[in-house]
């Protein structure tokens, strides 16, 4: 997983997976991702970064269930406070997580559930119910697609099991397209 470059062959995979033949019309364009770039202090993952600035910005189909979400949006059932999100702080999770069974560990479970919800990555949809996918943009996991629900979260990608799944958006992306199931392993 390259965070820094963009493989040709990643973008081709995901502008067909889409389905997205305008030209560019759907994406936000470079001077929008740097603008929002700038304004959080972090520079987006490949191929995500290219993928919004060039391919598009948000989808109505998948994935996850409800479509892809814009670069800036929140899904409509959001229960945190948007501005209270600060992508620049590093995402604080580099382990599976079920804070509704025990605290993690963690000194102060509560601030580290804050960040969880907060910090360091954006928000690239819902499958409903509190079960959102997240792409972290700061800290260890950067690159990585992580599922947070009301009750824990957990990395995306065959290396942490569960899922055949490849790492990152590309392989998260593929592995929709291919119509598995998210949690595929056994």
């Amino acid at each position: 997983m390259n965070n820094d470059q963009a493989d040709p062959a990643d973008l081709a995979f995901l502008r067909g997976a889409f389905g997205v033949d305008d030209g560019g019309a759907s994406a936000l364009g470079w001077e929008a991702v740097r603008a929002f770039e700038a304004e959080h202090g972090i520079v987006l993952p490949e191929p995500y970064r290219t993928f919004v600035a060039e391919i598009t910005d948000g989808s109505r189909q998948g994935p996850p269930e409800y479509g892809l979400l814009g670069l800036a949006e929140l899904p409509s059932d959001w229960g945190g406070k948007p501005e209270a999100r600060d992508l620049a702080r590093p995402f604080p999770l580099t382990q599976l997580w079920l804070w509704e069974e025990d605290d993690g560990g963690h000194e102060d479970p509560e601030a580290v559930l804050d960040g969880v919800y907060h910090h360091g990555s954006v928000v690239l949809g819902t499958d409903g119910c509190a079960m959102d996918w997240h792409l972290v943009v700061t800290g260890p996991h950067r690159g990585h697609i992580w599922q947070v629900t009301d009750v824990g979260a957990l990395p995306f990608g065959a290396e942490f099991g569960g899922t055949t799944a490849g790492s990152g958006f590309a392989g998260w992306v593929r592995h929709w397209a291919a119509g598995k199931e998210w949690f595929d392993a056994s």
